[in-house]
């Protein structure tokens, strides 16, 4: 038994393998019906009463960790209300980690040669946002996973990683 391949069939093999995997799975998917979707689930955000414990115990809000470069660093950001309560966050003399919950990882805030830490130190002011930024080198951390930030005495637990 012979097959005959048309020469439509032929152009559209052909062209099937200039293609990434992801765009190729999508087509397939579009043409038997079955696209995929976005998930309808979001992370657990902190509760209000932390959100109002962070606020008024440490003088903190706005309270986000956020994966950059790939996943390579997660960037925590907060925003100061009361800097006398959030002193230590802005404190160079201690050293700020963030542990991973799923994984039981500790990651430390790089130093670079010429700039030194990669975070915000020095006098914190009313209103204004700040950040530092952990190592995530082999992705250990990942979306969706819960993280505490260590810094001294001053813990800030349970947040998602965006």
């Amino acid at each position: 038994m012979r097959r005959v391949v048309t020469a439509a069939t032929w152009v559209c093999c052909a062209a099937l393998p200039a293609m990434p995997a992801a765009a190729q799975q999508a087509q397939q998917a579009a043409v038997h019906g079955n696209a995929p979707h976005a998930s309808r689930y979001e992370p657990m955000k902190l509760t209000a009463h932390a959100r109002t414990f962070y606020q008024s115990v440490r003088g903190i809000d706005s309270l986000s960790v956020r994966r950059t470069a790939s996943g390579n660093l997660l960037r925590f950001s907060y925003r100061v209300t009361d800097p006398a309560l959030a002193k230590l966050l802005g404190d160079k003399s201690t050293t700020p980690y963030l542990y991973g919950e799923a994984n039981h990882v500790l990651l430390e805030v790089p130093v670079m040669d010429n700039i030194g830490q990669l975070r915000q130190t020095g006098a914190l002011e009313v209103g204004q946002q700040y950040w530092m930024v952990f190592s995530n080198k082999g992705n250990l951390v990942k979306a969706g996973d819960r993280v505490n930030v260590l810094i001294g005495s001053f813990h800030i637990d349970g947040l998602v990683v965006q």
